[in-house]
């Protein structure tokens, strides 16, 4: 075998859980071609990996409001297939990724019916991977990007991960907002849904308990305003500029701990070997790894990985006294 394609189109921090597995790939088949297929939004934090040949990006979010694009986004995908990949791996289980694989190759590989988000996308691999859907997300992605290669990936290989994230001269210049006479924070206040996101006020709770220097980062507008609010509330907090995703990979690589809801930020601060607490309410724990530096702390709301309550608000029962025990423990203080 000597290409195969990836396909993980999305989101941020479920691109971010696959992608761990690429070293044990590499470590076993050093000369094979890898190269993934990704929505044109989050490529860049797949940029810079010495284990990935090739970055593929399609729009497949345009294609739901200009139905026309779709055509164009079907052109790219079987373009990118005259590389003839011997394998491609969707490591995804969407109806959407399991046809883009199909386009991309015909030998391709996923997860089972019993397997998958969506369990008609298991029609359109030629070998199918069993791994519960309640399993541990990290170890799914592994299992399906390893097994059809003929390997597994073991638990204690993912603990002892070397950091896969890579990066080149970010356009902020981060000197002024790194401090030397205290920690360094980043607080992780947007996620996709509003019940995933931890109080703004409990933030600045911890940042006046902690008496750090906490940054905060933002993704819209809302989160920005978020952001400047929490600032006026705390001589601790400072607002961050816009970052774009390779910007981001080199302000978590030099932070001291980064705080944050279920999202993909605080996943990049898993992939750096960056120490970092993930907050939990709506969302199961089991999307991560809790090692030494990586800490969870959930609500004691019950979550059906299959049926996402987002009506579930348990986030905002996490104690901020909680938090700062934990991000204590973690820098030492």
């Amino acid at each position: 075998m000597k290409k195969i394609a990836i396909v993980k189109l999305s989101a941020l921090g479920d691109i971010v859980h696959a992608m761990v597995a690429l070293q044990f790939i590499k470590a076993r088949f050093p000369e094979l071609q890898i190269d993934w297929l990704v929505e044109s939004r989050f490529a860049d934090v797949l940029h810079d990996n010495p284990d990935i040949s090739n970055v593929l990006t399609v729009n497949l979010k345009a294609a739901k409001t200009h139905k026309r694009a779709i055509f164009h986004e079907i052109k790219a995908v079987r373009n990118y297939a005259r590389e003839n990949y011997d394998l491609v791996i969707d490591a995804q289980g969407l109806l959407k990724s399991a046809i883009t694989a199909r386009l991309l190759g015909k030998n391709v590989a996923g997860f089972d019916k019993n397997s998958s988000r969506e369990t008609v996308a298991s029609l359109f691999y030629s070998r199918k991977i069993a791994c519960a859907y309640d399993k541990n997300t990290i170890d799914r992605n592994a299992a399906v990007l390893s097994e059809p290669l003929g390997f597994s990936i073991s638990h204690d290989e993912i603990l002892n991960k070397k950091s896969f994230l890579f990066f080149h001269a970010p356009t902020v210049d981060f000197s002024g907002f790194l401090r030397q006479d205290l920690k360094n924070i980043v607080l992780v206040i947007g996620s996709t849904w509003e019940n995933r996101n931890y109080p703004a006020l409990k933030f600045v709770e911890v940042a006046r308990t902690l008496e750090q220097n906490c940054l905060v980062i933002w993704g819209n507008e809302t989160e920005r305003k978020t952001a400047e609010n929490m600032a006026t509330q705390s001589p601790f907090i400072r607002v961050l500029p816009a970052l774009d995703l390779n910007d981001l990979k080199e302000l978590l690589s030099q932070v001291d701990l980064v705080i944050g809801n279920d999202t993909g930020p605080t996943h990049i601060a898993w992939g750096l070997n960056t120490p970092s607490i993930t907050l939990f309410g709506c969302t199961p724990i089991s999307r991560v790894y809790q090692t030494e530096i990586n800490k969870v702390l959930k609500s004691p709301s019950h979550v059906n990985p299959r049926k996402l309550n987002k009506l579930d608000d348990s986030i905002k029962e996490i104690q901020p006294i909680d938090i700062v025990e934990v991000a204590s423990a973690l820098l030492q203080l």
